[in-house]
C-alpha cells in the first residue's frame, strides 16, 4: 500500500506540470492517485497548488583572464601582497583547517576601496579588513588572492598564492597519544 502511494506520489512529481492528476479508490478502499483515470471508475480532480521556486543567483567568480582596471586607476598601491601564507607552494598546518590570512598594503586602502578575498577562485569576504580568519579548510592544495575593487571594477589584485593545508590525522598509526595520567591521581 505505502508502495503504491509513494509510487503515485513520485508519479505526480514527475509528470508535466500541465498534466491532471485524478484520485480514486480502489476495490479496498484505499486512495489511488493517477494521470491516467481507469475506464468506469469515478474519478475526481486533484488541485495542486503550483510548486514553490526561487531564483538563485550565479556565482560570482573571478578568473585570472578577467582584465584589470582602466590604465588611469590602475595600480594605486605600491604594495599588495597577502600575509600569512607560505611561499612557494609550501605547507601551512592547521591542524583545525582554521589560519588567519592577512593583507599587506601600500598606502592604506583607500575610503572607496574594498578588499575580497578569493578562496580557491571563489569570494569569501567583501569589505575594508585587511585580515581573514578561514576556518574549517580542508587538507590539500589551495590558492588565496585578493582583490581590490572600487564599486564593482576590479582596481587591482595580489598574486594568487598556493599553498598545501596539513592537517593531523588523529586515526594515522604515525600518531603518537599522550600518556594517560596515572591512576587515582597521585602526584609524583
Amino acid at each position: 500500500m505505502r508502495r503504491a502511494l509513494l509510487f503515485c506520489a513520485m508519479l505526480c512529481l514527475a509528470s508535466p506540470a500541465t498534466a491532471e492528476i485524478y484520485r480514486y479508490l480502489d476495490e479496498n478502499g484505499n486512495p489511488v492517485f493517477t494521470n491516467q483515470p481507469p475506464d468506469g471508475v469515478a474519478v475526481k480532480p486533484v488541485e495542486i497548488d503550483p510548486a514553490n521556486t526561487i531564483d538563485i543567483p550565479e556565482p560570482e567568480v573571478l578568473l585570472d583572464n578577467q582584465p584589470e582596471a582602466s590604465a588611469v586607476d590602475a595600480r594605486p598601491y605600491r604594495v599588495l601582497e597577502l600575509t600569512g601564507v607560505p611561499d612557494d607552494e609550501a605547507a601551512l598546518r592547521a591542524n583545525g583547517g582554521r589560519f588567519t590570512v592577512g593583507v599587506r598594503l601600500e598606502p592604506a586602502l583607500m575610503p572607496s576601496h574594498r578588499l575580497r578575498f578569493l578562496f580557491d577562485g571563489t569570494p569569501v569576504r567583501t569589505g575594508t579588513a585587511t585580515s581573514i580568519q578561514m576556518s574549517g579548510v580542508a587538507r590539500g592544495e589551495h590558492t588565496l588572492q585578493v582583490v581590490v575593487l572600487s564599486g564593482s571594477e576590479i582596481v587591482q589584485r595580489s598574486e594568487p598564492r598556493t599553498f598545501t593545508v596539513q592537517r593531523v590525522h588523529t586515526s594515522s598509526p604515525a600518531f603518537k597519544r599522550p600518556p594517560a595520567p596515572p591512576a587515582g591521581g597521585a602526584k609524583p
